[in-house]
């Protein structure tokens, strides 16, 4: 007769104590569990061996999967695969038991898609082979392919998304001025919970990569995303609303922000990443919209830049019409390749060739710890903080910086600051301003 889990669970004792399992049903049936065992306890080995085989067993007799081409879906790039797609997903998500949607090898014509919760169960999307993005004519709206109202979903498969961005890129107007119809975004989650995106890639979207919007506890992971560097607001990851959000082990390389944090996030943690091309890893910008959120908690760390035009920024819009903060932040273990601006505030934010300067940005900097940076600026200015003088930035911490200027030989780096509270400690190239 089968066990249940917790029985076996309850059952394991390892010299003593018993088997912890950290994380037991993490995709319902699709299990990644860790545990906390003596290392010589072969009891505890033994007791591991056999839950893995009753999880094994009620895999292989609860899980369905749902292959795209069983509902039509023709490889080839040539023919729309998007009812193909939305059906199997609509089936898998009105299973009752383990499912997976399957996009197998070869290229696949989708979009635009919305692929909504919320679902009997935790969600799996295996992507193969490639998923292509139709002509801009073809969307009536700024998303290709839309995750929204899902609780529990996972998307791997070592697959490619491709955005087709080099034809929309021309009908970019956003650069323009403010006020404009931005272009679709390849990837967006919203109102998305317990979600992780491992092992896929992104290439050539015709605005941003990814775009986590509303969303709880979503982790991003062995991602690879490309486009050149001379492309508009391709983004590889934008981040607003959220909460709990991790991004690691990835290769972002765009025409914009690798990633991109807006207002209204909290807690967020980006560890081994590799930028460039692109602009850097940017907060902001923040202050344009009256009753924008905070944003609070945010790490950056163990990530390297590489011939960006920025690498770790915070900016705020001047004159904002509201108060709000920026609190918080951790910038460490950096290293900048030849990037033109490594360090950087600025509280003056303007893209456009006019804005009113008429009074100070209104969102407030505080707690923010830049540690351990190292590597080449290609501008003199190394660290540039600009902070607002109608809110000051407070308790900055500049420990060991070390940016050489990778420009004439026999010049040095340097920073400079405005309006900043803080201090400096350890070793410091340029000269701390603070």
């Amino acid at each position: 007769m089968a066990r249940s889990p917790s029985g076996i669970i309850n059952s394991c004792v390892c010299f003593g104590e018993e088997t912890k399992v950290a994380r037991f049903w993490e995709w319902r049936n699709t299990v990644l569990p860790s545990f906390e065992m003596g290392s010589r306890s072969v009891l505890c080995t033994v007791c591991v061996l056999f839950l893995f085989q009753w999880i094994t067993e009620a895999d292989a007799f609860d899980l369905k999967v749902f292959n795209v081409k069983n509902f039509g879906a023709i490889p080839g790039g040539k023919t729309d695969c998007s009812k193909a797609l939305m059906n199997a997903w609509k089936a898998a998500c009105e299973w009752e038991g383990t499912s997976r949607v399957i996009i197998p090898e070869g290229t696949f014509l989708v979009g635009p898609v919305v692929l909504k919760g919320p679902c009997k169960s935790p969600m799996v999307l295996q992507v193969k082979g490639m998923v292509k993005a139709p002509d801009l004519n073809k969307f009536t709206s700024d998303g290709w392919i839309d995750f929204q109202y899902i609780d529990g979903l996972m998307i791997t498969g070592g697959g490619k998304f491709d955005g087709q961005g080099a034809r929309a890129w021309p009908h970019n107007k956003c650069s323009n001025g403010q006020k404009c119809q931005p272009l679709p975004t390849s990837l967006r989650f919203s109102f998305v919970t317990n979600a992780t995106v491992r092992g896929i890639s992104s290439i050539d979207s015709k605005f941003f990569h990814m775009m986590i919007f509303a969303s709880k506890n979503v982790k991003l992971q062995a991602l690879k995303i490309s486009a050149p560097a001379d492309s508009p607001n391709t983004d590889g990851i934008h981040i607003a609303l959220s909460s709990d959000i991790r991004i690691s082990r990835s290769v972002i390389g765009t025409g914009d922000d690798c990633v991109s944090i807006g207002p209204g996030n909290s807690n967020i943690y980006i560890s081994n990443v590799f930028c460039g091309p692109g602009h850097g890893i940017s907060v902001g910008s923040l202050g344009r919209d009256p009753n924008e959120g905070d944003v609070v908690g945010l790490t950056v760390k163990n990530c390297t830049f590489t011939n960006t035009d920025n690498g770790i920024r915070i900016k705020t819009w001047p004159s904002s019409p509201a108060h709000s903060s920026a609190t918080n932040f951790t910038f460490e273990d950096l290293v900048m390749k030849n990037v033109r601006n490594p360090i950087v505030i600025d509280q003056q934010y303007c893209p456009y060739s006019s804005c009113d300067l008429k009074s100070p940005s209104r969102v407030k900097i505080s707690n923010v710890v830049f540690e351990n940076i190292r590597g080449s600026s290609a501008s003199k200015v190394a660290v540039n903080l600009l902070c607002s003088k109608g809110v000051p930035c407070q308790n900055v911490k500049l420990s060991d910086i070390d940016l050489d200027y990778f420009g004439r030989e026999g010049d040095s780096s340097v920073s400079t600051c405005s309006n900043v509270e803080g201090i400096s400690s350890g070793y410091q190239v340029p000269p701390s301003c603070i």
